[in-house]
């Protein structure tokens, strides 16, 4: 039974030490609250508001910086654009014709990340399931989000590493749910396999059934976008050339948890669906709010086509990339997409 509501101060010594404890193994430890309260033998409740007390009493202060402001009319531009709920743009300090290095793009990641992290933070309510893939986006969004509701954290595609137990898609999972106190749904299986026939046996095992099983579940998700080719695709470097040519031919543009899209945003049937272990289109598009995050370096050409999907609800980018889909999807360009049929719909109900 939960604890009654009670106003936490800290008016002796010892209630100071207990909360500065419990925030550093919830903040630097990164125990889950539901870790924390057993080991100190009180309630999670009373472990959340430890934490409330700590920040409001200095003993925790966190600090999210960004390099430059976000440019809310660019945004909000871009979600009138493309129909959509959210649009986070980040005005990062290069221009337009200027050459990015890997570095430069990791950085990137990291502040698209960041940014996302605050996108989720404001529309997160308790009981969400939330969905993550393993794009570095995202486990920058890990790394940088602080308060979540209680909510359980569902990774949407298996692992591209070797290494299954303590990849950073599932650290990144982990790390989240322990952030709002929920249960982690990892995946530790590859993303991609070499056949169909594999892919199935690693499907029906009791730990990865568990995960695939919450991907109905979801009810807000972030993913990654990459453009159709290396070394931006997840899948492209797995493909024989005469594959790579044929989805070519079809007009792969974008690459979005293992499903490709064309310039238009339709999906691409391809025989890769049955080999991989991610979430499938149809589950992506019974999310309610389903936030797209760009890449360094990302091809503008693969943001508008997820953008024309109509899958997503909200984009977190840059301000070159939000700039150049405004540019050429003016009222006098392309049409607007069937996103905002999508957000149209979610808004009546």
């Amino acid at each position: 039974m939960a604890e009654p509501a009670e106003t936490m101060t800290l008016p002796v010594p010892v209630d100071t030490l207990l909360a500065a404890a419990v925030a550093r193994r919830f903040y630097l430890e990164q125990l889950s609250k539901v870790e924390i309260a057993k080991e100190f033998g009180i309630s999670r409740f009373k472990v959340a508001r430890l934490l409330d007390a700590a920040m409001a009493h200095d003993i925790v202060r966190i600090d999210i910086t960004v390099p430059a402001e976000i440019d809310v009319p660019l945004g909000r531009a871009l979600t009138e654009r493309f129909g959509l709920r959210h649009g986070i743009v980040v005005n990062l300090a290069h221009g337009e014709g200027n050459t990015e290095s890997a570095g430069d793009r990791f950085l990137e990641d990291r502040w698209l990340g960041t940014a996302a992290a605050r996108l989720i933070t404001e529309i997160a309510e308790e009981g969400d399931v939330l969905g993550l893939d393993g794009s570095h986006a995202v486990d920058a969004l890990s790394e940088a989000v602080t308060r979540l509701p209680l909510c359980d954290v569902v990774q949407l595609t298996g692992v591209h590493g070797r290494d299954l137990a303590h990849d950073a898609a599932i650290a990144a999972v982990r790390r989240t749910a322990a952030v709002g106190g929920g249960r982690a749904f990892p995946l530790h299986t590859p993303f991609l396999l070499p056949d169909a026939a594999t892919a199935a046996v690693l499907r029906s095992q009791p730990a990865t059934a568990e995960t695939l099983n919450r991907f109905g579940l979801v009810t807000k998700a972030v993913v990654g976008i990459g453009a159709w080719d290396a070394p931006h695709s997840t899948v492209y470097d797995a493909l024989s050339e005469p594959e790579r040519e044929t989805l070519r031919e079809a007009g792969a543009c974008a690459e979005v948890a293992g499903h490709v899209l064309d310039a238009e945003g339709r999906l691409i049937p391809t025989e890769l669906n049955a080999r991989t272990i991610a979430v499938g289109a149809a589950e992506l598009r019974g999310v309610a709010e389903l936030i797209a995050v760009t890449a360094g370096g990302c091809d503008t050409g693969a943001v508008r086509a997820v953008l024309r999907s109509g899958l997503f609800t909200g984009v977190v980018t840059d301000a070159v990339t939000a700039r150049r889909l405004l540019r050429h999807d003016g009222p006098g360009g392309m049409t607007r997409t069937a996103a905002s049929s999508r957000s149209t719909e979610r808004g009546q109900r």
